[in-house]
C-alpha cells in the first residue's frame, strides 16, 4: 500500500491535480508534513499528516494542522475535513484535541485488496 501511495510517480501526479504538499523542518530535518486540496467549493481535505515518531507528543501536528486552517480560511473554505484509521487512536484523540469531530463512518474497497475502514472527520474554519 505504501508503493501505492506515496512513490514519486503518485505524488506528482497529486500535485498537478491541485494537492499540495507542505512540509514542516527543524535543525535542518523535516519532522513533518502535509497533503491538502480542495474537494468541493466549501472543503479543502487534509489527505495526509505524518510527524515524525521522534517529534510526535511536541506540537508539530498541531502546527501543522493550524497552518492548513488558515490555508482553508484563506481561500474562502468553510470547512477542513480528513480521514483517519478507526483503529488509530492516537491520531483521532489528536484530531479531537484540535476541534475535529467525527462526520461519518466509511469503508471504502481501494483495490489491490486494500479496504480503508475509516472515520471522515471535520472542522470548520
Amino acid at each position: 500500500m505504501l508503493a501505492r501511495m506515496y512513490n514519486l510517480g503518485v505524488i506528482g501526479d497529486e500535485m498537478r491535480n491541485g494537492i499540495a504538499y507542505d512540509c514542516l523542518w527543524a535543525e535542518d530535518a523535516l519532522v513533518a508534513f502535509a497533503s491538502y486540496g480542495p474537494t468541493t467549493t466549501n472543503e479543502m481535505k487534509l489527505y495526509k499528516l505524518y510527524v515524525h515518531p521522534d517529534r510526535q507528543r511536541c506540537g508539530c501536528g498541531t502546527q501543522l494542522l493550524r497552518h492548513l486552517e488558515a490555508v482553508a480560511k484563506g481561500r474562502d473554505f468553510k470547512t477542513l475535513c480528513l480521514t483517519v484509521n478507526k483503529a488509530n487512536a492516537k491520531a483521532i484523540a489528536a484530531y479531537r484535541k484540535n476541534g475535529f469531530a467525527v462526520r461519518e463512518s466509511v469503508l471504502v474497497d481501494i483495490g489491490g485488496g486494500f479496504v480503508m475502514d475509516d472515520y471522515v472527520m471535520a472542522k470548520a474554519v
